[in-house]
């Protein structure tokens, strides 16, 4: 009996200890222009009721503000078994302060908390500065570049193209006698001009002989960067004719290039390859991409604090009709398409941008023509070391127009992952992806979606962990069957086009700690069911649910009677906006143009007023309580695109 009573006391004992909470590492990522990133690992908090409270304040202020609160992650299985995929996350808290200011330092307070019991530091306060927007150091060389074909009045120190000027290059095989480099914080002024390497030409002008790639390796510093950029008299056109990479720039650190045309090249920057090498502190800014297949692209781990705005890319696939890469999208029943559908698609523009990495900002940029817009990696198991995931990663402000796959993925990142005021129009699989995301969280805030077919509003797949979707205003359904984990939907809007025998909902939950409530869904007509929805039976995650285990509803007051979620929700129509129309869903090819769009709320309508209060994210609401939706009525729209491209909308 003895022996029975101490054994029982022992269970409980180690009960108690793997219920409380062990505070491990804290680590500050990156930081981007306008939001902080912190992971802190743990150890225990088996039934997950840690939490971890955050609030922030300038430096040298007093008035303290919460922020969200770090997102509690850990255990989730993200796994895709064809590609030998399956990573457990481990266990910890990862989450964003979000919408500060550039270049502030900011104190940051980290409060952990458990009724089970804290073990080790439980508070942690750090100062972290955002960064500021790069620019060219005023203290520096400034060297002129011409064209080959420019024979005029020159200032000097003047050279014939950029390697003349980077390395002091020669030709033929003088090419790489590199004996007089730039020095950080040098700029090279590029005159107006045609900068064409001929490949085929021995003693090439641009020193670029048979491969017409610019291979740059200097390395800048974030005081001192190299700059290249048009000097302002006139267009800098660096025309590739066909070549496969323009601007290698895997080996280089700290240089900003501004103000130039690329065009007619396969790979405009080509900035890491994967195990290999990677740029550092790249900046691509002001610049016009023309007929290209790549925009910006690194998967090497190790790169780090791009800064890619205000540019405008132009791809090379179809610019009159919307395709798949594998044929027609939709099948009768529509909420999934099966592989048969994935045929062949022969590539001629892949990504705008597609990184991997810390501390990349991705803002304001317009993209057409292309197979997807804006990437993170796939990548695969995240590295062990936390500076070398795809962590602290901000895309926002970008317009996105007609693409054969998705708007923005955000797969293969890890922490920290922020996407929010981007417009997206036209896109053929799906609009916002994880597929998928180890451990979160990945941020979707404030964005819009207009005609995606497949009504894979978020193409969250291969079994993502940690997502928050929130404030969103997407015009088509949302049917993902695939389950993930740790997701979160607060104040979305969801208005179906009455696609034929389609819900407006279809949700995967592998994890019981799911929540979604305060949404806004019009569902479409003639549908019984509506809502098709997953949670598991118990606390322990379920990542292949049966078929029996789905289960529909009519209405949405249904699907919050049976299953606690929603509960705030409402039904609402197009009549909630100003004037807004839905795509044609007989019509899958069609192509829209966000000019003749109105996302604008209607004063008065059921949108208005109906959101739930999130820290950092609406705090400036205006009204009772913050709008569904991706527009705060009374507020100035975001600028989406590029700041120095001003258009006006028809309907304005």
């Amino acid at each position: 009996m003895r022996f029975v009573l101490s054994f029982l006391l022992g269970l409980a004992a180690l009960s108690a200890q793997s219920n409380s909470v062990k505070a491990g590492r804290f680590h500050v990522e990156h930081p981007t222009l306008l939001n902080l990133g912190f992971e802190w690992s743990i150890e225990g908090d088996t039934n997950r009721n840690a939490s971890v409270a955050v609030r922030f304040r300038k430096t040298g202020t007093t008035a303290w503000r919460n922020a969200l609160p770090l997102s509690r992650i850990g255990g989730e299985n993200v796994y895709r078994r064809r590609e030998n995929l399956d990573y457990f996350v481990p266990d910890g808290f990862a989450g964003s302060i979000l919408n500060l200011e550039p270049g502030t330092e900011y104190e940051c307070e980290f409060t952990m908390t458990d009724p089970d019991g804290v073990s080790g530091q439980a508070t942690q306060s750090v100062q972290v500065k955002t960064r500021t927007e790069p620019k060219p150091y005023t203290g520096g060389r400034v060297l002129h570049v011409y064209p080959p074909d420019y024979f005029g009045p020159r200032q000097e120190p003047s050279f014939t193209g950029i390697l003349q000027a980077y390395y002091g290059a020669g030709l033929g095989d003088w090419s790489v006698v590199w004996e007089r480099r730039v020095q950080p914080g040098d700029t090279l002024l590029v005159h107006a001009g045609l900068y064409r390497p001929e490949k085929y030409n021995y003693v090439d002008p641009m020193m670029t002989p048979f491969d017409a790639s610019m291979s740059l390796t200097l390395k800048g510093t974030p005081e001192k960067p190299i700059t290249i950029k048009a000097a302002g008299d006139g267009e800098v056109v660096f025309d590739g004719d066909g070549n496969h990479r323009f601007f290698d720039v895997m080996a280089s650190r700290h240089h900003i290039f501004e103000g130039l045309t690329i065009r007619n090249t396969d790979i405009a920057f080509f900035a890491g390859q994967k195990e290999v090498l990677g740029a550092v502190g790249l900046t691509v800014r002001n610049c016009r991409f023309e007929g290209v297949g790549f925009g910006v692209w690194t998967e090497y781990a190790g790169s780090s604090d791009f800064y890619i705005a205000d540019n405008l890319f132009l791809g090379r696939e179809d610019r009159f009709r919307l395709n798949g890469w594998g044929g027609r999208q939709r099948q009768p029943g529509g909420n999934q398409w099966p592989e048969s559908l994935y045929g062949s698609h022969r590539l001629t523009s892949y990504y705008a941008v597609k990184v991997y990495g810390q501390g990349h900002v991705i803002a304001h940029n317009a993209i057409a023509y292309f197979h997807d817009a804006i990437s993170i990696s796939t990548y695969g198991t995240p590295e062990k070391d936390p500076d070398l995931r795809a962590s602290s990663i901000d895309i926002y402000n970008n317009d996105m127009h007609l693409f054969n796959d998705d708007f923005v993925e955000t797969d293969g990142g890890v922490h920290n992952i922020r996407v929010f005021n981007n417009r997206g129009v036209n896109a053929s699989k799906g609009g916002y992806s994880s597929q998928p995301v180890f451990g979160g969280p990945a941020y979707f805030y404030r964005n819009i979606l207009y005609h995606v077919p497949t009504g894979v509003a978020f193409k969250f797949s291969a079994k993502p962990a940690g997502l928050y979707v929130f404030h969103n205003t997407i015009i088509g359904e949302h049917l993902v069957g695939d389950p993930s984990s740790n997701m979160h939907f607060r104040n979305n809007l969801f208005l179906g086009r009455d696609t034929p025998d389609r819900g407006i909902l279809r949700l995967g939950n592998a994890t019981s700690w799911n929540t979604t409530d305060y949404n806004g869904y019009r569902p479409n007509k003639s549908v019984k069911d509506q809502y098709w929805f997953f949670v598991p039976p118990d606390a322990k995650p379920v990542y292949e649910p049966t078929q029996a285990q789905w289960k529909s509803y009519p209405t949405l007051a249904a699907l919050a009677q049976a299953t606690g979620q929603e509960k705030h929700s409402i039904e609402v129509d197009f009549d909630i906006f100003a004037k807004l129309s839905p795509p044609d869903p007989k019509n899958e090819f069609a192509v829209y143009h966000a000019m003749d769009l109105n996302f604008d709320l209607k004063a008065g309508s059921k949108a208005v007023d109906a959101g739930l209060v999130l820290p950092t994210i609406n705090d400036d609401f205006t009204g009772r309580a913050p709008d569904l939706g991706a527009l705060e009525l009374g507020k100035p729209a975001p600028h989406y695109g590029p700041r120095w491209l001003n258009w006006k909308p028809f309907y304005r």
